[in-house]
């Protein structure tokens, strides 16, 4: 199989984490190449660990102490960094929580046509707002409170599905629009159905 790109999108508790770790497990089973995992959370919680002490990590775990949205510049930066420090050419490449606005898709745009990346996925985990609050209520972490949880959704609602919109009927990618009500294995079911990878 040659490498692929995918992008993983959905709201909080839709359970993409657990997917990508399951396409990962899929595709190291059928195919020699490496695969490059850049998700967002997991670059800032490294870029905090290096450089603890440093005034942009001390405004960084700020913000990520008060549950706020991480600056637009740092994100691009995360998944930029990753991709010049540790990208080949030669790996699948899976994204998981980026982009999350219009202006950062385009920047990943720019990225994807330097590299020469083409037919790249788009996976989103559709789960409606009831399923999500059920979830993350029933996973019972403390920033999990009703109004924490509706301003997330609120955000993904106006800034995120904006920023899937740019994907959709765009020729340049495979938009691949998954039901994630269903249980988690039905879930990944329908991802591999839909990819149709050989």
């Amino acid at each position: 199989m040659t490498p692929q790109t995918f992008i993983f999108a959905g709201p909080s508790g839709s359970g993409k984490g657990t997917q990508v770790e399951m396409l990962k497990a899929y595709l190291a089973e059928r195919s020699d190449a490496p695969q490059l995992h850049i998700s967002t959370g997991a670059e800032f919680r490294r870029f905090r660990e290096e450089k603890r002490g440093s005034h942009t990590a001390a405004l960084s775990q700020t913000i990520d102490d008060n549950g706020k949205l991480q600056p637009y510049f740092l994100a691009v930066w995360a998944w930029a960094d990753a991709l010049v420090n540790r990208f080949t050419g030669a790996e699948h490449l899976l994204f998981d929580g980026s982009p999350r606005t219009v202006t950062e898709a385009e920047v990943l745009d720019s990225a994807l046509e330097f590299y020469g990346l083409e037919n790249v996925h788009v996976i989103l985990i559709n789960v409606s707002k009831e399923e999500l609050k059920r979830r993350l209520l029933e996973r019972g972490r403390s920033d999990d409170t009703d109004e924490a949880i509706e301003n997330r959704l609120n955000w993904y609602e106006s800034k995120v599905e904006p920023a899937l919109e740019h994907y959709r009927g765009n020729e340049r990618y495979h938009f691949h629009d998954i039901d994630g009500d269903q249980s988690m294995d039905d879930v990944y079911a329908a991802i591999i159905r839909s990819l149709s990878l050989t």
